[in-house]
């Protein structure tokens, strides 16, 4: 369907112009370590024939029937990076509650069609620690909250998501899925983790697919006949699920946790990843993982968020507390437009952003 190849990423790659107000720090980067159906539609017609004694005989056929899909509108679609609900990790929820969380953010989740974040922890009361220089509980408590916030879907596929283990990792999937939140990544088997979570939006049908590099473990990625995650470094996995998933949906978005801890950049695999997706059928790609955000360019013309940095996260330096929120709007016409609407952590799992984002996005 596109065909754009390494060798033109040059002059594929357009840097979409980011909202003011973001920018990088380089030189902290030693400081931090850390329901719908989709129905088809069919009909069967007959003709029915009558005649009388006094007349010839006359045909007689149905009224036509069509079929008008529901008119698009327009869509805006928000993804940000790690999000960690863990109060051992950030005790300002202990002492302020997790709305906090979200109560510098101007609504702009409430105000858009679909939030979906990448949920760096496991959400459960099972389990017991992996081996890891850290491991996140978050409160299943919080979850709901979340919601209220206006978040649709949390990637459960990253380096965290099984901190506790397997049964934890898939209790986490349920508790998010019993607050209302639709989790993509994970599952049973890798059928089930690489099973998008579909929408139905302003006349829009949406893909959401969520895919976890960055494995701690071998053993974290779904098989199947094995729990885990849909691995974010299986290039080929990734092109057919996606394209899979484009034969179901108006649009497809890719979640997914890759790259490397304080580059600025991303890096030429996970590049090759993005053209292949693309390629498949990919219309928008949220990455996080680095914990530093990284430009927002197109392949294509479809928006790619390299990296979306922290999101709900401790301040742990000012480089790793400047992020954004990207928003890909999409016109009744299918044009997509992108921006990053900049964030700062200004405190301890309190990001508020800096802008009027309407302005900022063309709202």
């Amino acid at each position: 369907m596109r065909a754009s190849g390494l060798a033109a990423l040059a002059g594929l790659l357009l840097v979409v112009s980011a909202c003011s107000g973001v920018e990088l720090d380089a030189a902290a980067r030693a400081e931090e370590a850390p329901p719908s159906s989709l129905t088809p539609l069919s009909a069967d017609t007959t003709a029915a024939r009558a005649a009388t004694t006094t007349a010839p005989p006359t045909t007689t056929s149905p009224p036509e029937t069509t079929t008008t899909a529901a008119p698009k509108g327009r869509l805006v679609i928000s993804g940000v990076g790690d999000t960690n609900l863990d109060p051992g990790y950030i005790p300002a929820f202990q002492a302020e509650g997790y709305e906090y969380a979200f109560s510098g953010l101007q609504d702009i989740f409430l105000d858009d069609d679909l939030t979906i974040v990448n949920l760096e922890c496991a959400a459960t009361t099972l389990g017991a620690p992996v081996k890891e220089l850290f491991n996140f509980n978050c409160d299943i408590a919080a979850l709901p909250i979340a919601r209220e916030a206006g978040v649709e879907v949390a990637n459960l596929a990253n380096n965290h998501g099984a901190d506790y283990g397997e049964e934890a990792l898939l209790d986490t999937k349920a508790n998010v899925e019993a607050a209302g939140i639709e989790p993509v990544g994970v599952g049973r088997t890798v059928a089930e983790a690489t099973r998008p979570a579909l929408f139905e939006i302003n006349g829009w049908k949406i893909a959401v697919i969520g895919f976890g590099g960055v494995v701690p473990w071998p053993d974290w990625v779904a098989t199947e006949d094995d729990a885990g995650m849909a691995s974010g470094d299986d290039i080929e996995l990734m092109a057919r699920v996606v394209a899979d998933a484009a034969q179901l949906a108006d649009l497809v978005v890719v979640t997914v946790h890759w790259g490397v801890e304080l580059d600025l950049q991303p890096r030429q695999e996970d590049i090759e990843r993005a053209n292949a997706m693309v390629e498949a059928g990919a219309d928008i790609i949220f990455g996080h993982h680095p914990h530093r955000l990284q430009p927002l360019e197109l392949i294509d013309g479809k928006p790619v968020a390299w990296s979306l940095g922290n999101f709900i996260w401790p301040r742990l330096s000012s480089a790793g507390s400047k992020t954004a929120i990207a928003q890909a709007i999409v016109a009744p016409d299918g044009t997509i437009t992108a921006c990053l609407i900049p964030v700062d952590i200004e405190s301890s799992g309190h990001p508020v952003v800096q802008v009027d984002y309407r302005g900022n996005c063309e709202w």
